[in-house]
């Protein structure tokens, strides 16, 4: 685990009175969703707000199917950060936000959204959050999760064939025509920003347990 400006990083969270935003980034299959549940889960479902930005994906409903099929989805302009900014901006200013449902097999938003309500720690968990420099700025606490490549297209593979109804052909094509040069061009580039890197994604307990040793020593002192 990558621990730069480690002693800044609590100093600076412990002095603040607002929620304390912690940013999870990383590539596609890095393991930002299980560290982010990791933490929920030993923290604490009811201390913590939690944000997806794969929730924000711009609704392409106007466009047909086989239109759809052709977005890069891997690039900035393909969610609506601005809106992401808007809803975390109203969370740390303590009133709930309604987040979008964003249907991955047919690239549309669903009519449904998911009531997320003001906590005393909001977790932002994102492969693009740190591109945006407006929702960068939002995060008090940077976390980039570093993942081998090959580890991560495996996920991936595994992700969309199970849960999005894609072939091996559509996602090895995606994944060589989109997703590796946008990670590249967009992703890996904000590792830079990041506070603190955690190597091996969910499997780094140590890390894992820094992360919670913080955020329990907030609540025990009801900063």
């Amino acid at each position: 685990m990558g621990v730069t400006g480690e002693i800044y990083i609590i100093v600076a969270v412990m002095i603040m009175h607002s929620p304390v935003t912690i940013g999870i980034a990383g590539g596609t299959g890095c393991g930002k969703s299980t560290v982010s549940n990791a933490i929920i889960e030993r923290v604490g479902v009811q201390k913590i707000s939690y944000l997806l930005h794969d929730a924000y994906y711009r609704d392409l409903s106007h466009m047909s199917k086989m239109e759809r099929d052709l977005v890069d989805f891997d690039q900035p302009d393909a969610l609506e950060t601005a809106l992401m900014v808007r809803h975390l901006e109203t969370l740390k200013d303590g009133h709930p936000v309604e987040m979008p449902i964003y249907d991955f097999a047919q690239h549309i938003r669903t009519p449904e959204t998911i009531r997320i309500d003001p906590r005393r720690v909001i977790i932002v968990d994102g492969v693009l959050i740190y591109a945006d420099e407006k929702l960068r700025d939002l995060m008090d606490v940077r976390i980039y999760v570093d993942t081998d490549p090959d580890i991560r297209f495996i996920r991936r593979l595994q992700r969309d064939m199970n849960q999005r109804g894609r072939t091996v052909e559509s996602v090895m094509q995606q994944y060589l025509a989109t997703v590796r040069p946008g990670h590249i061009r967009f992703v890996e580039a904000t590792k830079s920003f990041a506070d603190v890197i955690i190597v091996g994604g969910g499997q780094n307990e140590v890390a894992i347990d820094m992360v919670v040793g913080w955020i329990n020593s907030l609540m025990t002192d009801g900063k």
